[in-house]
């Protein structure tokens, strides 16, 4: 029954000053049986009234306002959470029984979204490639397994080469990419079997194991398991999501989950710093203490060396 101490701020700066600053928070804990949170502190530029309410998917979320002229918001939250272990499926039914329970559930509302599978250039040729790991002749739980072994063993974790705007197409093609890549190609894959699939922020905690993303934000996947319910798998370091995985949010995508979106007036350009800080009750902490990210204000990203050397190599294998 560990327990984490996570510190997110992120800052946006402006050049000049802009007004009625409206944002979206989604940076408070799930709250069940797996996770307790024990505190929260919240502080804002401006120390605006802070409205909470439940979206569809059933995540707390937070809006405010702050109306005032601002050449920086800052937004520091700090947690402190506990996180039990969640017990494995043990199932006893068939592949054919588990396979026929996912077609039963389909049409229900509440997985319905989580079915839906993304239209891109690629879909043929994925759908290829998941029929070519024969998922179909596995039980649920083992076809799942195996996709998040697919992805991990195929995408290269790289940094940067991807942002929030990467689309399925690009990062299929590129073959690599960080957590929120690894967990779209993951739940895509599950869609395209008939597996539900949602997409999870949070964080995963440092305890010496080295995994990819620990100590910063992440994301991976919870996929509906028949006859047992949703479970965790977390495929940019290829296992289950346990009890070092702390869980923000959930929903189709990065979009329904994003923990800080907003808007503001003013014409002003402006700059975003996140840094996330994960200490477990020990004291110890990822080496890298502080992630800063420092997102590109364009919609579609620019070609960097990475991208270029893969369309290079898949230009020759044409020719």
């Amino acid at each position: 029954m560990p327990k984490f101490t996570i510190h997110h701020t992120t800052r946006y700066t402006y050049d000049s000053p802009v007004r009625d600053s409206t944002n979206q928070l989604m940076l408070y804990p799930v709250k069940d049986m797996y996770q307790q949170v024990l505190r929260h502190d919240l502080d804002i530029t401006g120390d605006p009234q802070v409205e909470i309410y439940e979206d569809y998917y059933g995540n707390e979320v937070g809006s405010f306002m702050h109306p005032g002229p601002h050449t920086e918001l800052l937004i520091d939250s700090r947690v402190e959470v506990i996180t039990e272990p969640r017990p494995l499926p043990e199932i006893d039914k068939s592949i054919e029984e588990q396979w026929a329970y996912l077609q039963q559930v389909k049409w229900q509302v509440p997985y319905i979204d989580f079915l839906k599978v993304e239209q891109f250039e690629g879909n043929e040729e994925v759908s290829a490639k998941v029929k070519e790991l024969q998922t179909q002749q596995l039980k649920p739980l083992d076809a799942i397994l195996e996709l998040n072994k697919y992805v991990y063993d195929n995408f290269k974790y790289i940094q940067g080469v991807t942002n929030v705007e990467t689309t399925l197409d690009e990062i299929w093609k590129l073959k690599a990419g960080v957590c929120q890549d690894f967990a779209h190609m993951l739940s895509a894959m599950l869609r395209m079997i008939g597996v539900p699939a949602r997409y999870v922020s949070g964080y995963v905690c440092p305890d010496k194991t080295g995994m990819r993303g620990e100590g910063a934000t992440h994301a991976w996947v919870e996929a509906l398991i028949p006859f047992y319910g949703w479970l965790g798998f977390d495929p940019t370091n290829n296992c289950l999501a346990t009890n070092l995985h702390v869980r923000l949010a959930v929903g189709r995508n990065f979009r329904d989950c994003s923990p800080v979106r907003g808007t503001f007036k003013g014409v002003s350009n402006q700059n975003l710093e996140v840094g996330v800080t994960v200490a477990h009750e020990d004291g110890y902490t990822n080496p890298e203490i502080v992630n800063i990210l420092t997102p590109q204000p364009v919609k579609k990203i620019e070609k960097n060396s990475y991208q270029q050397f893969i369309e290079m190599q898949q230009q020759q294998q044409q020719q």
